[in-house]
């Protein structure tokens, strides 16, 4: 009776030893289920550590391309500001040079009446000298009928040439003065066309600074909105750079539970190895006693 209770007692320690048999088996392929996935986890830190540096490089390039970026910037706002001073300068200038253009257009208008007022002033002379030529016909053939009045005609003559005389003198005062009036007009003529090309000449020098200056802001605005798209992939950049801070942190957690859980099943197995051979003992005993 004795033996068939230790064949019982050795039976049921053999179902209870396979039984831990099994469960060591399954605890050794859990545990290295663990330890491939514990290395797969190494091997993702790993690379996402090298990414992290790439991403980290690529972040510094883009600062360095942003700065540069931003000194373009600042180079072109100063540019636009002296083509601003330039536009203000040459607009002044224009200004004056109409103001110039009218005074020489006020003025020739002005020498243009008074040499139509002296036009007319020869005119009026000129035939005040044909009437005097017609009287001094007439008193010609009075002269030449009346034989006795030849004194007081004489007298009349002789006023009258005086008086014809400084009506001559006149008429070439008047004629000089036409011809310097008229000099006067070619000259203010002349600097009316020589301003009105300078005009022309400011007006094209301004509509290319114009042109040249929308150039400029066309650029400004294509830096800034390069700057724009920069700075979201500067955003997105650091982002992706939190997620995967987040995946480490993550990766690192299930790491320490991993590491708890294999430290767990290293006592038990310590433990599992104890019973095991405190099994072995018994079974040497209870071998022992058999015999």
């Amino acid at each position: 009776s004795t033996i068939e209770k230790q064949r019982q007692e050795l039976q049921l320690l053999i179902a209870e030893l396979k039984d831990r048999d099994k469960e060591l088996n399954d605890m050794v392929a859990v545990h290295q289920r663990e330890l491939l996935a514990w290395e797969n986890d190494r091997q993702k830190r790993l690379t996402l550590a090298e990414r992290c540096n790439l991403l980290d490089n690529e972040l510094n390039k883009r600062n360095d391309i942003i700065k540069s970026l931003t000194q373009r910037l600042k180079f072109f706002e100063s540019q636009q500001n002296d083509s601003r001073a330039t536009f203000e300068y040459t607009q002044q200038k224009f200004q004056e040079l109409s103001q110039k253009v009218t005074d020489a257009t006020v003025r020739c208008h002005a020498v243009e009446e008074k040499n139509r007022s002296l036009h007319c002033s020869v005119l009026e002379l000129s035939a005040k000298t044909g009437q005097l030529q017609a009287r001094e016909q007439e008193l010609l053939t009075m002269l030449k009928l009346k034989d006795e009045v030849i004194l007081e005609t004489t007298d009349h003559i002789t006023e009258f040439t005086a008086k014809f005389r400084k009506l001559e003198s006149a008429l070439r005062a008047a004629r000089t003065e036409e011809l310097t009036l008229s000099e006067e007009n070619q000259d203010l003529r002349l600097r009316l066309k020589e301003l009105t090309l300078e005009i022309n000449k400011l007006k094209d020098d301004l509509c290319e600074k114009i042109k040249e200056n929308n150039k400029q802001q066309e650029e400004i605005i294509q830096l800034r909105q390069e700057n724009g798209c920069l700075r979201n992939e500067l955003a997105l950049i650091v982002e992706k750079s939190k997620r995967k801070d987040q995946l480490l942190q993550f990766a690192r957690s299930k790491q320490a539970r991993t590491d708890t859980e294999l430290s767990s099943l290293r006592q038990i197995y310590v433990k599992q190895q104890r019973d095991l051979q405190f099994l072995h003992v018994n079974l040497e005993s209870s071998q022992e006693l058999r015999q």
